[in-house]
């Protein structure tokens, strides 16, 4: 059942080629709810099949989550915290999700923008207290490219080395899609019971 969709996301991959991997990490890296592992991993595998280049690919990966960063960076420092709780909502980003990555941010300091891009559920939004504390844009932007690029580095490998067995990499991408699934639902579920309550 999930087989075309695994096979849709490789394609997609492939035919979008580096600006695709680009725009989808760029997407990972802001607030969109979009995992790079579903962009990274098949990247990985075309370059194992010879249709994507390697340099190439982990650039462009590196690069979209930098900009989807920097886009998060901005959007705090122009429009600051009360923003972001107000309208953050619509893009499944609670007050409390704003709350916890400002305690992660300000009990590591600056190096959390490179410890946080390692970790799920934090790594998209790591950059929204980053701006909110006006950090030095060179420093964030090496920060993240650094903890980005261990990400990026890892997947795109992780889908080279494991080319050799499709059935393999169909099973991890079966694995993420289902996760993704469960978790678009729940969020689903999550703000249509939020907006129920807000009602009465």
């Amino acid at each position: 059942m999930l087989e075309p969709i695994i096979n849709y996301i490789v394609d997609t991959v492939g035919a979008l080629g580096y600006i695709g991997i680009f725009l989808m990490m760029f997407l990972e890296s802001s607030f969109f709810p979009f995992p790079s592992e579903v962009v990274m991993i098949p990247a990985g595998y075309l370059v194992y099949k010879g249709e994507m280049n390697m340099f190439m690919a982990i650039f462009a990966g590196i690069a979209g989550s930098l900009a989807g960063a920097l886009f998060n960076y901005f959007l705090a420092i122009k429009y600051g915290r009360a923003f972001l709780i107000k309208y953050g909502k619509y893009f499944f980003i609670s007050e409390d999700t704003i709350a916890k990555v400002e305690g992660f941010f300000k009990e590591h300091g600056h190096i959390s923008t490179f410890s946080g891009r390692l970790i799920p559920a934090v790594r998209q939004y790591i950059s929204f207290p980053a701006g909110l504390a006006k950090m030095n844009l060179i420093t964030f932007s090496i920060y993240t490219t650094l903890g980005a690029g261990i990400w990026v580095v890892i997947l795109t490998m992780l889908g080279y080395f494991i080319g050799g067995n499709e059935a393999l990499i169909k099973e991890y991408l079966r694995y993420i899609i289902i996760a993704i699934l469960i978790g678009l639902v729940a969020m689903g579920y999550w703000y249509y019971k939020r907006k129920k309550s807000c009602v009465r």
